[in-house]
């Protein structure tokens, strides 16, 4: 049910973003206390992408998941920053929005029913 989605400007080589996906997806599965059985990533590549005036690599994120507790936001937003997006990705966490949202179950649909 953990939904990450990653959006920047900044390309990737396919062996790299496989890495972040794979990385991205046991950081989450972890962090939230979750089985990766049900994390999904994405990672989508917009080179029509500006932050503060510049097209300097910046990225927008959103963390989805049932349960996601807003005392543990600063948590997620200095993991993603720094594991993920910094370390992987070479984007300063000053250059990266994060959006969380906490989905009521009955909004979030799997497998032919709702959770």
């Amino acid at each position: 049910m953990p939904y990450l989605k990653i959006s920047t400007n900044q390309p990737m080589e396919q062996v790299k973003r496989k890495n972040l996906l794979q990385q991205a997806s046991s950081q989450v599965a972890e962090r939230l206390g979750k089985s990766e059985k049900y994390v999904m990533v994405e990672l989508s590549f917009n080179p029509a992408m500006a932050f503060a005036g510049t097209t300097l690599p910046c990225a927008y994120v959103e963390m989805k998941s049932i349960g996601l507790a807003d005392t543990r936001t600063t948590e997620l937003s200095a993991a993603i920053c720094n594991n993920l997006l910094q370390t992987e990705m070479d984007i300063p966490p000053e250059r990266t929005y994060i959006e969380f949202m906490d989905v009521p179950r009955k909004l979030w649909g799997w497998n032919s029913r709702t959770f």
